[in-house]
């Protein structure tokens, strides 16, 4: 039979509860620990030897000495008055090894060298003592100058803290040196680029839009011999182009779902093809046939990219990774692992590191294409980053997520500048070997930027296809062709326009609206 469990009056509870809410609170942890005083002085001299170790040497207020019982009784030198400062206080002592002449011009002489600094009053003075050719060599005087009195006096000009200068401060002044901060790097003006526009035409004045498609159009890529382009779209159609007159020259057919990604082959007459079927599709486009099949990713595959020196081909998935495939076996030699979320773009070069993915993990990471293991995470961003393009002659690169497009330098992801302002999400990036950088989003903007200063120079937002809704503004791909004088964009209403730089442009009538403001680059 189990015990009964004892009664106790409220009055008794309370009190036991009153008892042990006294015991939690009695030891107050968040008084801090009674100061150790040899602790304290050990770490305040190694602070001074760290923190101000190179300035120990400057000048010390004569007030700061009195209260230590005067300067030093075995200085050599004594505390000699300045001939025409006698009867003044002497407002600084300059502990040093050698002495320094009392004056500018003035030699050194058993007579002339002295330990302390002069006054205001006794500088004035002394400045009008001098002769006039004198007086004007020594106006004439940089702070560099004060650099030859400081090595007399046993210091070296490295000595100065970094980032800091000595100059001198004219009469009139409170003291008669400082040290005064270096200006802050501005950003260097940009490289002029004319305007680019709707291209037209005058005997194909219907160029400036291309309409055929009858979904949105997800991915464009341009042939290597510049005759034709390629798109896909969310109609689950592929469609070859002519580039010179726009007109439609073929339609493919065999995605099941929308097509994210399309590429061309400069070693072969292939075109690759991805969808949110699951499929990588290979076609020969002397036949128009599919002639190999990638089997592999588990979901969705939103891009892909070939290697520009070696027959491989790299997809990356909604199933969070990059897949690296022999182009003839179609065997798959690397499953790229790492990412958290879906990877939303890959790119490829010849040199190290030789692929480059951007996911919904807000990393990009960069890949040993031979170990088929991360190199570098880059971790600065914020939100997803949709959209990497690698610079054409710089090993730089640019990702671009709806936080900042970032610029980055090879091989290891240094962090160059962020190029902000373009507040949307970003769905592509493109960039020119004349350094014009081109950022395109989901709310139908388009942003020209010069690639090295980060400058936003031009800003497109072109109206939608007639028919269409104003929701349906959106530029999902973006590609300059092969001579890098057309731009072609490819869009949520079913048309690719086309854009090209205005010839009739001069840096005269369209100026470059730039401010020489102060650099502010953050990491993140």
């Amino acid at each position: 039979m189990a015990e009964e469990v004892q009664k106790h009056s409220v009055h008794t509870l309370v009190f036991r509860s009153l008892k042990r809410t006294h015991d939690m609170f009695v030891a107050d942890n968040s008084k801090p620990i009674p100061l150790d005083e040899e602790s304290h002085k050990v770490k305040m001299a190694v602070k001074l030897r760290t923190e101000y170790g190179s300035v120990l040497h400057m000048p010390t207020l004569k007030e700061n000495l009195r209260e230590k019982g005067g300067p030093n009784t075995g200085d050599p030198y004594g505390p000699k008055q300045y001939s025409g400062n006698q009867g003044q206080e002497v407002e600084y002592m300059v502990t040093g090894t050698h002495p320094y002449p009392s004056g500018p011009g003035v030699a050194l002489t058993a007579d002339t060298k002295v330990q302390r600094m002069p006054s205001e009053s006794a500088a004035q003075s002394l400045a009008v003592a001098l002769p006039a050719s004198q007086s004007r060599l020594d106006t004439n005087r940089t702070a560099a100058g004060v650099g030859d009195i400081y090595r007399h006096a046993g210091i070296s000009e490295r000595s100065q803290p970094p980032g800091m200068s000595v100059a001198m401060v004219e009469a009139g002044g409170n003291k008669n040196s400082a040290l005064m901060p270096k200006k802050a790097p501005t950003m260097p003006k940009p490289q002029w680029h004319p305007p680019w526009k709707l291209y037209r035409n005058f005997f194909l004045f219907f160029l400036k839009v291309i309409s055929g498609h009858l979904g949105w159009v997800r991915c464009i890529a341009v042939e290597p011999g510049n005759q034709w382009f390629v798109t896909g779209s969310a109609d689950r159609t592929i469609k070859i182009w002519d580039l010179a007159s726009g007109k439609l020259k073929l339609s493919l057919t065999g995605h099941i779902s929308t097509v994210r990604g399309v590429i061309v082959s400069a070693r072969s007459p292939y075109l690759f093809s991805c969808g949110e079927d699951k499929q990588v599709k290979c076609w020969d486009l002397e036949y128009n046939k599919v002639i190999r099949h990638y089997h592999g990713h588990l979901s969705a595959v939103y891009g892909l990219d070939l290697h520009p020196t070696i027959d491989v081909l790299v997809t990356c998935s909604r199933d969070s990774t990059a897949r690296i495939w022999d182009v003839r076996t179609k065997a798959s030699v690397h499953t790229l692992s790492g990412h958290t979320n879906a990877v939303a773009t890959v790119k490829c070069q010849a040199a190290e590191p030789q692929i480059i993915t951007g996911s919904h993990d807000t990393t990009i990471r960069l890949w040993d294409l031979v170990a088929g293991k991360t190199r570098v995470t880059l971790t600065n961003h914020k939100k997803s980053v949709r959209a990497v393009v690698l610079h054409p002659r710089h090993y730089t690169f640019a990702s671009g997520s709806p936080d900042n497009i970032k610029q980055w330098k090879f091989p290891d992801g240094n962090f160059i500048q962020n190029l902000s302002g373009h507040n949307a999400i970003i769905n592509t990036l493109a960039v020119n070997s004349d350094g014009v950088l081109v950022s395109g989003a989901d709310n139908g903007t388009m942003h020209l930027w010069d690639w090295r200063t980060g400058y936003n120079f031009q800003r497109v937002h072109a109206a939608v296809q007639p028919g269409s809704l104003d929701s349906e503004s959106g530029i999902f791909a973006c590609v300059f062709d092969q001579s890098e004088s057309r731009l072609l964009t490819a869009e949520a209403d079913k048309t690719i326009k086309v854009y090209k730089e205005d010839d009739t442009a001069t840096e005269e009538t369209h100026p470059v609206s730039w401010k020489p403001e102060i650099i502010k680059r953050k990491r993140f």
